[in-house]
């Protein structure tokens, strides 16, 4: 029994399946006016147009402001290459400073031992 009940039910899912498919096949499209087909057509064509002349300007916009981004990377690549060289040329100097005052630290140092040297030898010289 309850394979018979089985069976009418798919057979009444089926005629809904086929009723449902040819409400929808017989439903006729209501007949369109030239004119009407003519001025949608022109609309869409008109929307198009505007769609794709949209585009252009925002593919021109997209492109202006990547090479304004390109443009902008370039400038700051080379200030920061400016840094570096000011900065290398600064510590150069700073050496080169630093090389001298301890070349004339070193001299007075040399210049008082001499000094202390020569005071040692005048005074062991007037001793004899």
């Amino acid at each position: 029994m309850s394979f018979q009940n089985h069976n009418e039910r798919r057979e009444a899912a089926e005629a809904a399946k086929k009723a449902m498919l040819e409400k929808f096949k017989t439903k006729a499209t209501a007949p369109v006016d030239p004119a009407i087909a003519e001025q949608r057509a022109a609309e869409a064509k008109a929307r198009e147009e505007k769609r794709v002349a949209a585009e252009a300007k925002r593919r021109e916009r997209v492109e202006l402001e990547k090479l304004e981004r390109k443009v902008a990377a370039e400038e700051k690549a080379k200030a920061e290459a400016e840094a570096i060289r000011l900065a290398a040329e600064e510590a150069e100097r700073k050496r080169i400073a630093d090389e001298e005052q301890a070349d004339i630290l070193a001299f007075e140092q040399k210049a008082r031992r001499d000094l202390k040297y020569a005071a040692r030898k005048a005074r062991q010289s007037g001793k004899r």
